[in-house]
């Protein structure tokens, strides 16, 4: 066996040194070499091997090229930490770097570094040290302003930025202490002086509404306001529907269809329509045709591209299009004529798919419909249903595919984890006033169903046109994980199977696993921790299949005005349409679809974390009430320095260690367990406890628990 890796890694070796080669990334390898896409994991290894032996080095974009083959110097991204150590991102690897304190050599947070790996790992965490700083990633800094005199001082919001920021009176733009503000950085710092800055935004002082969550969007870097020049081209895209603009298309306009969306809902950027005639279904999934207003390479074009995505903050919404598209013309409102790609499916009575069509279509809305009274009508709700009864039977007949769908795609092994999103509610004031988790039901999972598997239709037509597209991939999960998890879930007798010789696992294992934990005491234990085996989804050129969904192709289709790479694949749509999908189009996709794929998936990781530190920020706010209240949780997460408990609001906060129960503490890491010295009194994930609101750190977005005994110490649940 080490033979052949050997050989193997000659293989690479001998290609990346030829006269004739071109940088190339891991995926880009991989297609050159045929890897097999179950083989993927071992050429990871196999490079991530050479890379620590110092004969491939990586370039700042990821591509390999032949290493010196004795520095084993590297480029990426340092990540500080509070604690003085840090860790260096470097693209193709699946695990950072360990940076110790002493290795750090003045590189600030964001930093792009070249580091040295060094000979002595401790751990399981490759250790490097920073060797120079090639550039600063960050420029401006979000935080507190705090006057001294003549001078001040900006206190960072995110607290990977260890140090204070030095404003200078005369570059503090008249603010006082209190007020949040933007300091662009003038001078980084070194080991005896302070960052240096001047303040170029005041966004208002701490305590007024709506701040706290600006400041965030802020140090995301969030782009909050749309330029002028956007905005003015916007105005002029959004005419009405004209006939002209309806010439070419399929006149849909007296088809009985409806929106399904939340009641805040104002983009509503996809309807559906169904119908059935013996025993076939006729499903139409209608997504408003935005690629018809904003043209490539349009300023509109570049803003919606650098903004990527939409981001739902708690009490806000940063769109990725003006308001004249996205809640105006791209919208598609009830009564009024849209533009529309369709993607007509026609189903048997098994659900699958035995014939379709995707074109360009005009549509009107007969009836926007939320959720809220779909379910209602699911439901046999009287009044709810005499209501909406010209349009009752449609939402049976709709539950009735959405089962069948469902049901076949469980079949193939589609996992569903069911864990509940937050729900926060806060008054005019901005300040949270209550806390709930958002159930998904009936109405949700049909549009969920009916969108996803008008996704695997528009990315499988493609896939086999073989014309470049943006895909939605998730890949396999990181061997060792799996092999950790099924160690583990031994204990209760559980077992999942795994391909022998590389621990690669079959989606339809995890969902099995999950049905037979079900209803269980250990349910939500073991859940987490399969979860937490998954990969991250993400966007890329190569249709490599989607390991949760248990399906080979995917892509996102259905939200062109809320997420980029759709209205991209809009566009290609369209072209390929038409018939002006030639070797030149071809080609042009092909050259700028693969920045395209890694721009979204970056703006999207972006939005997920600015929306993560709002929730977590107003849920900091909320519990700050409750300090001194009981409740019952469930442990969510232990480290070696305590354990996270989860209420069932969705509320996380943390035990310290110290904070247990008068005894010393052992963690385990292979049993997920915290065990007293003394007592012998254990703590494991899944485990239902008391705790007491203890307090609130508001920097770092936290909230302290402490333990509250009980006779009962394992409770049975609320």
């Amino acid at each position: 066996m080490k033979e052949i890796r050997n050989k193997r890694k000659k293989l690479i070796c001998e290609l990346v040194e030829g006269d004739f080669y071109v940088p190339m990334k891991e995926k880009e390898l991989a297609l050159f070499m045929q890897v097999e896409p179950g083989e993927r994991q071992e050429l990871k290894d196999l490079l991530k091997e050479l890379l620590e032996e110092g004969k491939l080095q990586v370039t700042k974009r990821g591509k390999y090229i032949k290493g010196d083959g004795a520095s084993k110097e590297l480029i990426g991204t340092f990540i500080s930490n509070a604690r003085g150590f840090g860790f260096v991102e470097i693209e193709g690897r699946d695990q950072d770097l360990f940076i110790p304190e002493e290795g750090v050599n003045g590189a600030f947070h964001k930093d792009i570094v070249r580091v040295e790996l060094l000979r002595e790992q401790h751990g399981k965490r490759q250790e490097a040290k920073v060797t120079s700083i090639l550039s600063h990633g960050l420029t401006q800094v979000v935080g507190t302003f705090d006057r001294a005199g003549g001078f001040g001082f900006v206190i960072p919001d995110n607290d990977k930025i260890i140090s204070d920021i030095f404003v200078p009176g005369e570059r503090s733009k008249g603010a006082v202490t209190g007020h949040k503000v933007v300091v662009e950085l003038t001078d980084y710092g070194d080991e005896r002086h302070k960052p240096e800055g001047k303040i170029i935004e005041i966004l208002g002082h701490e305590n007024d509404p709506g701040v706290d969550i600006l400041s965030i969007a802020k140090g995301f870097d969030l782009p909050i306001e749309f330029p002028e020049k956007v905005l003015n081209q916007a105005v002029r895209a959004a005419k009405p529907v004209s006939p002209k603009d309806m010439e070419g298309r399929k006149d849909l306009r007296k088809v009985q269809m409806v929106t399904i969306d939340g009641e805040d809902a104002k983009d509503l950027d996809d309807a559906v329509s169904l119908s059935k005639e013996g025993d076939k279904y006729f499903l139409g999934v209608h997504i408003a045709d935005v690629a018809n207003y904003v043209q490539e390479n349009s300023a509109l074009d570049q803003e919606a591209f650098n903004r990527g995505t939409s981001v739902y903050l708690v009490d806000r919404v940063i769109p990725m299009l003006p308001h004249a598209l996205s809640n105006g013309i791209c919208s598609l409102n009830m009564g009024e004529d849209r533009l529309a790609l369709s993607c007509l499916m026609t189903f048997d009575e098994k659900g699958e798919v035995i014939d379709y069509e995707i074109a360009e279509t005009v549509i009107c809305v007969e009836q926007r419909m939320s959720y809220t009274d779909v379910n209602k009508i699911l439901e046999e709700d009287a009044e709810t249903k005499k209501r909406f009864e010209t349009l009752t039977p449609m939402f049976f007949l709709m539950k009735e595919l959405a089962d069948i769908i469902r049901e076949k795609r469980k079949k193939r092994g589609s996992i569903d984890f069911d864990f509940p999103e937050s729900k926060i509610t806060l008054n005019q004031k901005g300040e949270p006033i209550s806390i709930e988790p958002y159930e998904r039901n009936a109405a949700t999972k049909i549009i969920e169903d009916f969108m996803l598997i008008a996704n695997e239709t528009v990315a499988q037509h493609f896939y086999w046109m073989e014309v470049p597209f943006v895909y939605r991939t998730h890949d396999y999960p990181d061997p060792e994980k799996i092999l950790k998890l099924g160690t583990f879930i031994n204990n209760f007798g559980y077992h999942v199977k795994v391909k022998s010789g590389d621990n690669e696992i079959h989606p339809k294992e995890i969902q099995k696993l999950l049905g037979k934990i079900e209803g269980t005491k250990e349910e939500a234990l073991i859940s987490r921790l399969t979860l937490r085996s998954m990969k991250r989804a993400q966007y890329g050129v190569d249709c490599t299949g989607h390991f949760g969904l248990a399906c080979q192709f995917y892509c996102h289709f259905t939200s062109p005005i809320r997420r980029y790479p759709d209205l991209q694949i809009h566009r290609i749509i369209k072209e390929q349409i038409r018939g002006r999908m030639g070797e030149e189009r071809m080609a042009h996709y092909r050259e700028i679809l693969p920045e395209t794929a890694k721009h979204s998936s970056e703006t999207e990781r972006r939005a997920d974390e600015a929306e993560r530190e709002t929730d977590k920020l107003k849920k900091v706010q909320f519990m700050e009430q409750k300090i001194g209240r009981i409740y019952e949780g469930v442990i969510s997460g232990i480290t070696a320095w305590g354990i996270y408990v989860e209420l069932a609001n969705t509320v996380e906060g943390m035990i310290h260690v110290s904070r247990l129960a008068g005894d010393f503490y052992y963690y385990n890491e292979d049993t997920y367990e915290m065990t007293g010295r003394d007592t012998g009194r254990s703590f494991k994930l899944g485990q239902k406890i008391r705790i007491i609101v203890d307090g609130v750190d508001y920097l770092q977005k936290s909230i302290e628990f402490v333990w509250a005994p009980c006779e009962e110490e394992n409770l049975s649940g609320r």
